[in-house]
């Protein structure tokens, strides 16, 4: 199976704060399969370090007020590229992220306080029909490996 994962499951340093959410569970599960990682806000053109963003209404406002709303509506736009050139029919991303969160999103308020919702690239993906997941959805094993019995704790 060929995955989309956000880079900085994988250990890549493309945080904001130019650090990683290096994710030992998403590199077990799929190192049977074909990655595809990405970063959205880098592919859309955003630096690392960068300002920190979430969503407002239909805009994504960084902390310090500045709209970057192209730029991730641009990162989500590749990264759809990206998993119609490689046959990507599933995504694991980063939780929570304005442009990978899937179900629960900051709410805008840089309170650490979340909202039901997707990220900008969560929501273009499933729009298009690609199966997203974050890294500690509890049906994620299933879904990589549908066979796969899940011991329940």
């Amino acid at each position: 199976m060929k995955i989309l994962v956000s880079a900085c499951l994988l250990g890549a340093d493309c945080k904001y704060n130019q650090k990683n959410n290096d994710c030992q569970r998403v590199r077990e599960l799929i190192k049977e399969h074909e990655i595809v990682p990405v970063c959205p806000e880098i592919m859309g053109g955003l630096p690392t370090p960068r300002i920190p963003a979430e969503i407002c209404g239909d805009r994504v406002i960084t902390k310090d007020g500045r709209d970057v709303t192209a730029q991730y509506q641009k990162g989500a736009s590749e990264t759809l590229k990206l998993a119609k050139l490689y046959g990507c029919n599933l995504a694991v991303l980063k939780e929570r992220s304005p442009s990978c969160g899937c179900g629960m999103v900051y709410d805008g308020t840089f309170s650490k306080t979340l909202t039901e919702g997707d990220g900008i690239t969560a929501a273009l993906l499933k729009k298009n029909g690609i199966q997203v997941a974050g890294e500690n959805y509890g049906e994620l094993e299933s879904m990589i490996i549908p066979s796969m019995n899940v011991e329940k704790d």
